[in-house]
């Protein structure tokens, strides 16, 4: 088998099975391990996998900045905002995560709605300044432009100061082996920071990024309370999750 259809056999199965195991491949294929590993490290330098311990998992079409991001499966995460909703009671505090489905989030929220939201996105914070109700504690830092977040010690330092009853998580990954995922080390820790500082974390999800992984982990699936989402209950990503225990809200 040549490189260029070894490649498209690897995209295939991927596709199929939502993973690839290195050692099961190179038998398959009557390869060795490290021929086999050069493909996935080919595949993930080109964006189409995430290499992981053993093989590689579908890379996450979700770490492109904001703007990409921002036209990403839009009616999905409207869906998503709605179900999220459901979890703000009044008089909540609630940490919002920067990103586009948690800005569907105020979009969604009751005009009427009194609570306080804790966020370190600008974005967020200026979203719900109609919302005369919200009040709204904006933690600073170093800008991360690529999300639009503030991070970095003085955000890690005000964030160490709060408390929440809810924190609505971003990440880029939902995946039953890699858990929770995002594309930068730093955001990664920060939003661990922030998950701490809440009573309970819900992860928002889109249909793409469940059965994805990015290079870093944020938390294991066992560290929060559930997920939202707009994949279906009958996608085999979404069967691996709940087969691990994972609660699952469909949006």
């Amino acid at each position: 088998m040549l490189a260029a259809e070894r490649r498209e056999f690897l995209l295939e199965r991927l596709a199929r099975d939502g993973k690839l195991v290195a050692r099961e491949l190179a038998a398959e294929l009557g390869l060795s391990e490290d021929s086999v590993r050069r493909d996935l490290r080919e595949l993930s330098a080109a964006g189409l996998a995430q290499r992981v311990y053993g093989g590689a998992l579908p890379a996450s079409p979700a770490v492109g900045d904001l703007t990409v991001r921002a036209g990403l499966s839009t009616a999905g995460k409207e869906r998503i905002a709605r179900a999220a909703v459901s979890l703000i009671s009044p008089g909540m505090t609630v940490i919002l995560d920067g990103g586009t489905t948690t800005l569907a989030v105020c979009a969604a929220l009751p005009a009427d709605l009194e609570a306080t939201v804790i966020t370190h996105s600008p974005t967020i914070a200026s979203s719900l300044i109609p919302h005369r109700g919200v009040d709204v504690v904006v933690i600073g830092g170093r800008q991360f432009k690529h999300s639009g977040v503030a991070m970095g010690a003085a955000a890690a330092e005000a964030a160490a100061g709060i408390s929440a009853d809810l924190f609505l998580l971003g990440v880029t990954g939902v995946q039953a082996d890699a858990g929770l995922t995002t594309g930068d080390s730093d955001e990664a820790a920060m939003k661990r920071l922030l998950a701490g500082r809440a009573a309970e974390t819900w992860v928002l999800a889109s249909s793409e990024k469940v059965g994805a992984a990015s290079p870093f982990r944020v938390l294991p699936l066992t560290s929060v309370a559930g997920i939202v989402t707009d994949a279906g209950a009958e996608s085999p990503a979404i069967t691996a999750l709940v087969e691990r225990g994972v609660t699952v809200r469909y949006a």
